[in-house]
């Protein structure tokens, strides 16, 4: 649905985004995470062709983003953190004049808005002046405006601030719906909200992309947990030397008869293939296998990690 390639960005000597490249297919959610001044509005601007980048291409839908800018734009919906609305005019007028402004016309046009009214549950202040409204409701008047024309790609930064929490559970699973039909980017500091909805991750740090990985391959860290009653690690590395993909052995704990460790496996090498092939070393070796699973990390300590390393590397 959208690719990116080489994407490199700078403001005079400083450079935001460096030589960035990712592919998104329809119907994912990705979550585009990272500090602030890590890169990731300048990929946002980027991606909506408000901001043209130095170098490097923006493919959406199959249209290149730099030959056609309005056909790219007519199928995007972008929500921006702070999203500029004119706070004299009433909800409705605001989005009927965001609906023109996307090329929406007569019945259509009529149709979109009371779709998305619905979808965001703003009826109730339809007629309300923009400056009346709680954050909250400013909010979500700005995720109308985003999914006005049933967008193939939804760019949202920050769509559940200032929601409380039931709004902030009914924002979730509008997003997952928009996601049955559109590829969703969705950028948070809110670890919570990546873990809820998306299927993605994106980590950019100091203007590179650090991580490009599926969710649940990277709660799992390509480690594995082995219980056994072997008598020591260094019967375990002997067990193990010939299995291929395992690169290092920590010991967790050793009690009544139980060792347990954790199992490093190398990144090239599939965690379920490797989890085979110990299986079947403790069983030829007529040893006990009490448990063999892989480490599950939360998505927090996994950025924790990305932004601790000295040195950026692509994690495959």
């Amino acid at each position: 649905m959208i690719t990116t390639k080489n994407l490199t960005r700078a403001y005079g000597d400083f450079v935001a985004v460096r030589d960035v490249s990712f592919t998104i297919k329809a119907g994912e959610i990705a979550g585009l995470l990272g500090h602030n001044g890590a890169g990731k509005t300048t990929i946002m601007k980027m991606l909506s062709g408000y901001l043209e980048p130095n170098s490097g291409s923006v493919v959406v839908d199959g249209i290149d983003l730099a030959q056609d800018r309005s056909a790219v734009q007519a199928r995007l919906g972008y929500l921006p953190e702070n999203l500029p609305v004119y706070p004299e005019m009433s909800v409705g007028d605001y989005l009927d004049y965001m609906a023109c402004l996307k090329g929406l016309n007569g019945e259509i046009r009529t149709q979109e808005i009371r779709r998305v009214i619905q979808a965001t549950d703003i009826t109730a202040k339809l007629l309300a002046p923009i400056a009346t409204l709680s954050r909250g409701y400013k909010q979500r008047v700005g995720v109308a405006q985003a999914l006005l024309g049933q967008p193939k790609l939804l760019i949202l930064d920050e769509p559940t601030n200032g929601l409380d929490p039931t709004q902030t559970q009914q924002m979730r699973a509008l997003i997952k719906k928009i996601a049955e039909t559109a590829t969703v980017i969705l950028s948070t500091h809110i670890m919570q909200e990546v873990d809820a909805l998306c299927d993605r991750v994106l980590i950019m740090r100091n203007g590179v992309l650090a991580v490009d990985e599926q969710l649940t391959a990277l709660r799992s860290g390509h480690r594995l947990v082995l219980s056994t009653n072997l008598a020591s690690k260094d019967a375990v590395d002997r067990l193990l030397a010939s299995v291929s993909g395992v690169s290092e052995i920590d010991t967790l704990s050793f009690g009544e008869e139980k060792l347990r460790v954790q199992i490093h496996i190398a990144e090239d090498v599939a965690l379920s293939e490797a989890a085979a092939k110990i299986a079947q070393a403790v069983v030829d070796a007529g040893q006990m296998l009490f448990e063999l699973t892989p480490v599950q990390r939360d998505l927090e300590s996994v950025f924790r990690e990305v932004n601790e390393k000295e040195t950026l590397a692509h994690v495959a």
